[in-house]
């Protein structure tokens, strides 16, 4: 039969002391942070959103008595709102053009630079994520030149005798033109995420594959991609996310024209604000934001049966 001997109480008493000084001490280090986010993300999160129910405008600023609560509509005047709906159906063409070319391209990409040496995927790594990394003005700017009817895009169509279209001044093609250009300064991200995801996959797998007979072809679709489903789910909402909240391609290059062609609901919340609408405001990002968090649900689902 074997005893325990209890704890000495001065034992018991010295152990809760410790947690609870690793407790202050843990505390200590984490009050920056917690204080900042409370003031600068959680009080105006909640701010926002009692807003959005309000009639709060510039002018009641100075004299906040005078809002009223009107229930849910602004959320009807945003949903019915012309301008909102034309926003809505830019942002989601830019996602549905956006998102799959991005996604394919940088996995294309992530593909080739797997399959050749250390030295030259860092050169092309390195290349392919600088646009990331690059200020996103300085992007808009220079790709606003090369898109005016004597910039570098018309001059290379000129060589095929091609007469290139006036693309940020055309509603036809302005949007195009910022996608093209989103999705080239995005395709170094997923391309990383993408090579990390394929270094994870051990070696051992596509040999024994190899050594069964599997081809190429064989062992991307049926190994390769399997195993990367976390990585092209985690990559396909980091995108989809960033691409449903564009808001500087079309404010720095064609301010949401031509005739509200490139106007995204990002940019449309924020001229809600600017023309001093604050609630109105307020409930066009909280629907965004909605928009944003089914999308992921969507691609949770979807992604999920085949995981």
């Amino acid at each position: 039969m074997v005893t325990t001997v209890p704890a000495r109480p001065g034992k018991v008493a010295s152990l809760a002391a410790q947690r609870r000084r690793s407790a202050a001490i843990a505390w200590v280090f984490v009050a920056p942070f917690v204080l900042t986010f409370g003031v600068f993300g959680l009080i105006p999160l909640v701010s926002s959103l009692a807003m959005a129910f309000t009639d709060l405008r510039a002018r009641d600023i100075r004299n906040p008595f005078n809002v009223n609560f009107v229930g849910f509509e602004n959320f009807v005047a945003v949903l019915t709102d012309p301008s909102f709906q034309r926003a809505l159906f830019n942002t989601l063409m830019f996602v549905v053009i956006g998102v799959p070319a991005t996604l394919f391209i940088a996995l294309v990409l992530a593909v080739m630079l797997n399959s050749v040496s250390r030295k030259v995927a860092t050169f092309f790594r390195v290349g392919y994520y600088t646009p990331v990394i690059t200020t996103i003005v300085a992007v808009a700017v220079v790709w606003r030149i090369m898109y005016q009817d004597t910039g570098a895009i018309n001059a290379i169509l000129g060589w095929f005798g091609i007469t290139g279209p006036n693309w940020l001044s055309d509603p036809n093609t302005a949007l195009l033109a910022i996608t093209i250009m989103a999705i080239w300064r995005n395709i170094g991200a997923s391309m990383v995420i993408f090579l990390a995801g394929l270094q994870g996959i051990p070696a051992d797998v596509n040999e024994a594959a190899s050594i069964d007979g599997a081809n190429a072809a064989q062992k991307f679709f049926r190994i390769t991609i399997p195993m990367m489903m976390p990585t092209i789910l985690l990559n396909t909402i980091l995108v989809t996310t960033g691409y449903m909240q564009f808001f500087d391609e079309p404010f720095v290059m064609t301010g949401g024209g031509p005739l509200e062609s490139t106007t995204s609901i990002a940019l449309q919340v924020y001229n809600q604000f600017k023309y001093g609408n604050y609630s109105v405001g307020a409930a066009g990002a909280y629907v965004l934001f909605a928009l944003v968090g089914i999308l992921a649900l969507i691609q949770f689902r979807f992604f999920r049966q085949r995981t």
